[in-house]
């Protein structure tokens, strides 16, 4: 059964289709985006890897094709390229039309300063639970950079997460069991809180904070630096 292809796709096709509309044309962003999303995916593909073989957490063969990326499923893989972008482009997307709702400066700074010290605090409370100290830590590591992000994303993409929250419920909703008899993705819950949002361990929720925050810290890196280096035209 190919059940995460399928979400997957439903996952890309419509930001992919909605990227060449007249008035957003994200297509355009491709050149910034689609090196964020490879470097980014590089980097967490590595340490999924690496907690697959130490059991943290695995896939049910039921429902995922059977090509295999260094014991990841193929669509494992697929997913940090994926979900990223469908994110990214809802993040986009909602900044074009609704450009004036965000955080202050003010808001933003104390917002951040309150994750990283409740962060840093379960991390240490929970230091034997690995993925409980991945998951801050990468929260951590994605907020300590927004503070030298010139271009202060993080004080729209705690509103814009907000909105990312509902296809992600979904997704890994039913990725984690919702709806159907078996999870698609098990966890160890020995390495995590044991704490779950519906079926999802609350982990995940700052995982993928910090895959989105990351990768549009670094779009915003490369965006700058285009426009540094352009040439300007007589």
């Amino acid at each position: 059964m190919w059940l995460y292809s399928a979400l997957l796709f439903g996952s890309f096709i419509v930001p992919f289709a909605l990227s060449f509309d007249s008035r957003l044309q994200f297509y355009k962003q491709w050149k910034y985006v689609i090196p964020s999303l490879l470097i980014v995916a590089l980097f967490y593909i590595a340490f999924d890897i690496f907690f697959t073989v130490k059991g943290v957490w695995g896939f049910n063969p039921k429902y995922h094709s059977s090509l295999n990326i260094f014991n990841l499923p193929l669509e494992e893989v697929l997913f940090f390229i994926v979900i990223p972008y469908a994110s990214v482009f809802l993040h986009e997307s909602f900044i074009l039309y609704f450009p004036e709702i965000k955080l202050n400066e003010t808001a933003g700074k104390i917002v951040t300063v309150v994750f990283v010290l409740v962060l840093t605090l379960v991390a240490l409370l929970h230091i034997n639970k690995i993925y409980t100290v991945y998951a801050c830590s990468l929260m951590i590591t994605a907020l300590f950079f927004s503070f030298f992000n010139k271009s202060a994303v993080i004080n729209r993409f705690y509103i814009t997460f907000l909105i990312i929250i509902i296809p992600f419920l979904l997704v890994n909703g039913i990725l984690t069991g919702s709806f159907i008899n078996k999870e698609v993705v098990w966890y160890n819950n020995h390495e995590n809180l044991g704490i779950r949002i519906f079926t999802i361990p609350v982990e995940d929720f700052g995982y993928a904070f910090s895959l989105i925050l990351i990768n549009l810290l670094l779009i915003s890196k490369l965006k700058s630096f285009f426009i540094k280096t352009k040439p300007i035209s007589c």
